[in-house]
Protein backbone atom coordinates (compact mmCIF):
# COMPACT_ATOMS: atom_id res chain seq x y z
CA UNK A 1 0.00 0.00 0.00
CA UNK A 2 1.63 3.45 -1.22
CA UNK A 3 2.17 6.13 1.81
CA UNK A 4 1.14 9.76 1.41
CA UNK A 5 1.85 12.68 2.98
CA UNK A 6 1.02 16.23 3.04
CA UNK A 7 3.66 18.96 2.95
CA UNK A 8 3.66 22.68 4.06
CA UNK A 9 5.97 24.88 2.87
CA UNK A 10 6.90 28.84 1.70
CA UNK A 11 9.19 30.91 0.54
CA UNK A 12 9.11 34.51 0.59
CA UNK A 13 11.35 35.85 -2.45
CA UNK A 14 10.98 38.10 -5.36
CA UNK A 15 9.17 36.67 -8.79
CA UNK A 16 9.03 38.67 -11.89
CA UNK A 17 6.20 36.51 -12.82
CA UNK A 18 3.86 35.23 -10.49
CA UNK A 19 1.49 34.02 -13.16
CA UNK A 20 4.24 31.69 -14.63
CA UNK A 21 4.94 30.37 -11.75
CA UNK A 22 1.42 29.25 -10.94
CA UNK A 23 0.66 27.62 -14.46
CA UNK A 24 4.35 25.59 -13.21
CA UNK A 25 2.91 25.01 -10.05
CA UNK A 26 -0.43 23.60 -11.08
CA UNK A 27 0.45 21.68 -14.24
CA UNK A 28 3.13 20.53 -11.90
CA UNK A 29 0.72 18.88 -9.53
CA UNK A 30 -1.69 18.17 -11.76
CA UNK A 31 1.06 15.10 -13.53
CA UNK A 32 1.12 14.48 -10.10
CA UNK A 33 -1.92 14.03 -8.90
CA UNK A 34 -1.44 16.22 -6.18
CA UNK A 35 -4.15 18.56 -3.85
CA UNK A 36 -3.86 21.31 -2.19
CA UNK A 37 -3.31 25.23 -1.42
CA UNK A 38 -0.51 27.18 -3.46
CA UNK A 39 -0.76 30.90 -2.96
CA UNK A 40 1.93 32.60 -5.74
CA UNK A 41 2.52 36.69 -5.64
CA UNK A 42 5.26 38.71 -6.35
CA UNK A 43 5.99 38.06 -2.76
CA UNK A 44 6.88 34.34 -3.47
CA UNK A 45 5.14 31.48 -2.94
CA UNK A 46 2.89 29.39 0.06
CA UNK A 47 2.29 25.77 -0.29
CA UNK A 48 0.31 23.19 1.46
CA UNK A 49 0.20 19.85 -0.75
CA UNK A 50 -0.60 16.45 -0.14
CA UNK A 51 -0.36 13.00 -2.20
CA UNK A 52 1.33 9.63 -2.61
CA UNK A 53 5.00 10.27 -0.46
CA UNK A 54 7.13 9.20 -3.95
CA UNK A 55 4.72 12.02 -5.99
CA UNK A 56 5.30 14.72 -3.02
CA UNK A 57 9.18 13.81 -2.69
CA UNK A 58 8.85 14.31 -7.14
CA UNK A 59 7.16 17.81 -6.66
CA UNK A 60 9.70 19.08 -4.29
CA UNK A 61 12.50 17.86 -6.05
CA UNK A 62 11.45 20.20 -9.19
CA UNK A 63 10.08 22.77 -7.09
CA UNK A 64 13.58 23.19 -5.41
CA UNK A 65 14.99 23.30 -9.09
CA UNK A 66 13.04 26.80 -9.19
CA UNK A 67 16.29 28.82 -8.11
CA UNK A 68 14.59 31.26 -5.44
CA UNK A 69 13.01 28.12 -4.11
CA UNK A 70 16.09 25.43 -3.10
CA UNK A 71 16.16 26.63 0.45
CA UNK A 72 12.77 25.95 0.88
CA UNK A 73 11.92 24.42 4.66
CA UNK A 74 9.70 21.69 4.11
CA UNK A 75 7.41 20.36 6.86
CA UNK A 76 5.48 17.07 6.71
CA UNK A 77 2.46 15.67 8.25
CA UNK A 78 0.55 12.84 7.93
CA UNK A 79 -2.34 12.91 5.01
CA UNK A 80 -2.65 12.97 1.29
CA UNK A 81 -4.61 14.43 -1.42
CA UNK A 82 -7.83 12.90 -0.06
CA UNK A 83 -7.53 15.52 2.55
CA UNK A 84 -8.05 18.42 0.68
CA UNK A 85 -11.37 18.82 -2.01
CA UNK A 86 -9.29 19.85 -4.87
CA UNK A 87 -6.19 21.59 -6.20
CA UNK A 88 -6.16 25.30 -6.04
CA UNK A 89 -3.35 27.15 -7.48
CA UNK A 90 -3.81 31.20 -7.50
CA UNK A 91 -2.09 34.43 -8.20
CA UNK A 92 -2.97 36.85 -5.20
CA UNK A 93 -1.66 40.19 -4.27
CA UNK A 94 0.39 39.07 -1.06
CA UNK A 95 0.91 35.53 0.40
CA UNK A 96 -1.00 36.34 3.62
CA UNK A 97 -3.82 38.64 2.96
CA UNK A 98 -2.90 41.59 6.03
CA UNK A 99 -4.28 44.07 3.30
CA UNK A 100 -0.30 45.91 3.08
CA UNK A 101 1.18 44.53 0.10
CA UNK A 102 2.77 47.94 0.11
CA UNK A 103 4.14 47.64 3.68
CA UNK A 104 6.22 44.44 2.87
CA UNK A 105 9.77 44.63 1.13
CA UNK A 106 11.33 41.21 0.10
CA UNK A 107 15.07 40.71 -1.02
CA UNK A 108 16.86 37.33 -2.13
CA UNK A 109 17.21 37.24 1.74
CA UNK A 110 13.14 36.92 2.33
CA UNK A 111 11.49 39.72 4.40
CA UNK A 112 13.12 43.11 4.81
CA UNK A 113 13.09 44.75 8.21
CA UNK A 114 11.46 40.75 9.96
CA UNK A 115 11.69 39.83 13.80
CA UNK A 116 14.97 37.98 14.37
CA UNK A 117 14.08 34.47 13.65
CA UNK A 118 14.81 31.77 16.07
CA UNK A 119 14.90 27.77 16.47
CA UNK A 120 12.93 26.20 18.83
CA UNK A 121 15.97 25.35 20.88
CA UNK A 122 16.57 28.99 20.22
CA UNK A 123 13.35 30.23 21.33
CA UNK A 124 13.83 28.02 24.61
CA UNK A 125 17.59 30.22 25.24
CA UNK A 126 15.70 33.55 24.89
CA UNK A 127 12.58 32.63 27.07
CA UNK A 128 15.31 31.21 29.76
CA UNK A 129 17.87 34.67 28.67
CA UNK A 130 15.25 37.43 29.32
CA UNK A 131 13.66 35.66 32.70
CA UNK A 132 17.33 35.64 34.32
CA UNK A 133 17.29 39.58 33.39
CA UNK A 134 13.64 39.74 35.09
CA UNK A 135 11.80 40.06 31.95
CA UNK A 136 8.86 37.81 30.28
CA UNK A 137 8.67 37.01 26.69
CA UNK A 138 5.64 37.14 25.12
CA UNK A 139 4.02 35.06 22.40
CA UNK A 140 2.00 37.11 20.28
CA UNK A 141 -0.33 34.80 18.22
CA UNK A 142 -0.28 35.17 14.41
CA UNK A 143 -3.26 32.91 13.36
CA UNK A 144 -7.24 34.06 13.17
CA UNK A 145 -8.32 33.52 17.05
CA UNK A 146 -10.14 30.85 16.38
CA UNK A 147 -7.18 28.27 16.10
CA UNK A 148 -5.91 29.40 19.16
CA UNK A 149 -9.37 27.65 20.63
CA UNK A 150 -7.48 24.71 20.66
CA UNK A 151 -3.70 25.12 20.89
CA UNK A 152 -1.35 27.78 21.51
CA UNK A 153 1.81 28.83 23.70
CA UNK A 154 1.36 28.80 27.21
CA UNK A 155 0.38 33.18 28.58
CA UNK A 156 0.13 34.18 25.19
CA UNK A 157 -1.71 36.93 23.71
CA UNK A 158 -4.21 36.03 20.93
CA UNK A 159 -5.31 38.94 19.42
CA UNK A 160 -9.26 39.63 18.80
CA UNK A 161 -9.01 38.83 15.05
CA UNK A 162 -11.54 36.96 12.66
CA UNK A 163 -9.54 37.45 9.69
CA UNK A 164 -5.76 38.21 8.76
CA UNK A 165 -6.43 41.45 7.96
CA UNK A 166 -7.77 42.16 11.26
CA UNK A 167 -4.36 42.25 13.07
CA UNK A 168 -3.96 45.53 10.94
CA UNK A 169 -6.78 47.54 12.80
CA UNK A 170 -5.10 45.58 16.08
CA UNK A 171 -2.30 46.85 15.50
CA UNK A 172 -3.08 50.42 14.87
CA UNK A 173 -5.73 50.61 17.63
CA UNK A 174 -2.85 51.00 20.50
CA UNK A 175 -4.40 48.13 21.96
CA UNK A 176 -0.85 46.44 22.20
CA UNK A 177 1.25 49.81 22.50
CA UNK A 178 2.32 48.19 26.43
CA UNK A 179 4.12 45.71 24.22
CA UNK A 180 6.05 47.85 22.79
CA UNK A 181 9.46 47.39 25.15
CA UNK A 182 9.03 44.14 25.74
CA UNK A 183 10.44 40.84 24.06
CA UNK A 184 7.64 39.36 21.87
CA UNK A 185 7.60 36.26 19.94
CA UNK A 186 5.56 35.84 16.93
CA UNK A 187 4.22 32.64 16.05
CA UNK A 188 1.99 30.53 13.43
CA UNK A 189 1.20 27.22 11.93
CA UNK A 190 4.19 27.09 9.89
CA UNK A 191 6.05 30.44 9.51
CA UNK A 192 4.72 33.04 6.80
CA UNK A 193 2.15 34.47 8.85
CA UNK A 194 4.28 35.65 11.50
CA UNK A 195 7.58 36.42 9.38
CA UNK A 196 4.99 39.37 8.10
CA UNK A 197 3.74 40.06 11.29
CA UNK A 198 7.40 40.29 12.63
CA UNK A 199 7.92 43.49 10.14
CA UNK A 200 4.51 44.92 10.21
CA UNK A 201 4.96 44.80 14.54
CA UNK A 202 8.70 46.67 13.89
CA UNK A 203 7.27 49.02 11.58
CA UNK A 204 4.51 50.36 14.14
CA UNK A 205 7.45 50.64 16.84
CA UNK A 206 7.82 47.13 18.48
CA UNK A 207 11.30 47.61 19.85
CA UNK A 208 12.07 43.74 20.37
CA UNK A 209 10.69 41.03 17.98
CA UNK A 210 11.62 37.68 17.27
CA UNK A 211 9.16 35.25 14.70
CA UNK A 212 9.06 31.47 15.36
CA UNK A 213 11.16 29.98 12.33
CA UNK A 214 8.88 27.13 11.18
CA UNK A 215 6.07 28.08 12.96
CA UNK A 216 4.34 26.21 15.66
CA UNK A 217 4.52 22.59 13.11
CA UNK A 218 8.44 22.96 13.66
CA UNK A 219 8.43 23.69 17.17
CA UNK A 220 6.32 20.39 17.68
CA UNK A 221 8.53 18.17 15.52
CA UNK A 222 11.29 19.27 18.28
CA UNK A 223 9.42 19.15 21.29
CA UNK A 224 5.70 17.30 20.80
CA UNK A 225 4.07 18.28 24.01
CA UNK A 226 7.04 18.81 26.57
CA UNK A 227 7.81 22.16 25.71
CA UNK A 228 5.88 25.80 25.79
CA UNK A 229 2.89 24.55 23.65
CA UNK A 230 -0.14 23.34 24.59
CA UNK A 231 -2.96 21.77 22.35
CA UNK A 232 -3.84 20.88 19.27
CA UNK A 233 -2.88 22.25 15.80
CA UNK A 234 -5.35 23.86 13.57
CA UNK A 235 -4.29 23.25 10.20
CA UNK A 236 -6.67 24.47 7.26
CA UNK A 237 -7.90 20.82 5.49
CA UNK A 238 -10.10 18.21 6.06
CA UNK A 239 -8.55 16.78 8.98
CA UNK A 240 -9.17 20.35 10.71
CA UNK A 241 -6.74 19.71 13.61
CA UNK A 242 -2.92 17.44 14.42
CA UNK A 243 -1.73 16.22 17.56
CA UNK A 244 1.85 16.50 18.60
CA UNK A 245 1.68 13.27 20.49
CA UNK A 246 -0.38 11.24 22.40
CA UNK A 247 -0.07 13.20 25.21
CA UNK A 248 -1.26 16.29 23.76
CA UNK A 249 -3.99 17.70 26.43
CA UNK A 250 -7.17 19.24 25.14
CA UNK A 251 -7.66 23.02 25.81
CA UNK A 252 -10.88 23.50 23.89
CA UNK A 253 -14.44 23.56 25.27
CA UNK A 254 -17.96 22.21 23.39
CA UNK A 255 -20.04 25.45 22.68
CA UNK A 256 -22.95 23.90 24.03
CA UNK A 257 -21.98 21.92 27.04
CA UNK A 258 -18.01 23.41 27.95
CA UNK A 259 -16.58 19.23 27.37
CA UNK A 260 -13.07 19.07 26.65
CA UNK A 261 -12.84 19.16 22.70
CA UNK A 262 -10.61 19.57 19.23
CA UNK A 263 -13.24 19.19 17.05
CA UNK A 264 -14.98 22.45 15.01
CA UNK A 265 -18.24 21.82 13.39
CA UNK A 266 -19.94 24.39 10.96
CA UNK A 267 -23.10 26.44 12.28
CA UNK A 268 -26.09 24.92 10.97
CA UNK A 269 -27.36 28.61 9.80
CA UNK A 270 -26.47 28.40 6.27
CA UNK A 271 -25.90 32.42 6.55
CA UNK A 272 -23.33 31.92 9.09
CA UNK A 273 -21.47 28.76 8.64
CA UNK A 274 -19.00 29.66 11.55
CA UNK A 275 -16.74 27.00 12.83
CA UNK A 276 -17.82 25.88 16.31
CA UNK A 277 -16.17 23.45 18.75
CA UNK A 278 -18.54 20.91 19.58
CA UNK A 279 -17.50 17.31 21.54
CA UNK A 280 -18.45 14.64 20.15
CA UNK A 281 -21.63 14.19 22.47
CA UNK A 282 -23.19 17.24 20.91
CA UNK A 283 -22.22 17.13 17.60
CA UNK A 284 -24.47 13.53 16.84
CA UNK A 285 -27.15 14.97 19.20
CA UNK A 286 -30.64 15.76 17.23
CA UNK A 287 -30.58 19.61 18.05
CA UNK A 288 -28.78 21.81 15.16
CA UNK A 289 -25.33 22.66 15.74
CA UNK A 290 -25.88 26.82 16.12
CA UNK A 291 -22.68 28.80 16.91
CA UNK A 292 -23.45 30.81 19.89
CA UNK A 293 -22.89 33.80 18.29
CA UNK A 294 -26.71 34.94 17.95
CA UNK A 295 -27.27 31.82 15.77
CA UNK A 296 -28.36 29.66 19.06
CA UNK A 297 -30.36 32.22 20.41
CA UNK A 298 -32.25 32.60 17.24
CA UNK A 299 -32.88 29.10 15.67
Amino acid sequence: MALHRIVLFYCFTPLADPEAIRLWQRSLCESLGLRGRIIVSEHGINATVGGELSAVKRYLRATKEYPGFRGIDVKWSEGGAEDFPRLSVKVRPELVSFGAPEGLKVDDDGVVGGGERLTPEGLHQLVDARREEGREVVFFDGRNAFEAQIGRFKGAVVPNVATTRDFMRELDSGAYDELKDKPVVTYCTGGVRCEVLSALMRQRGFEEVYQLEGGIARYGEAFGDDGLWEGSLYVFDRRMHLEFSESAVTVGTCARCSAPTSDFHNCANPACRELTLFCAGCAVGTEELRCPQGCAVSA
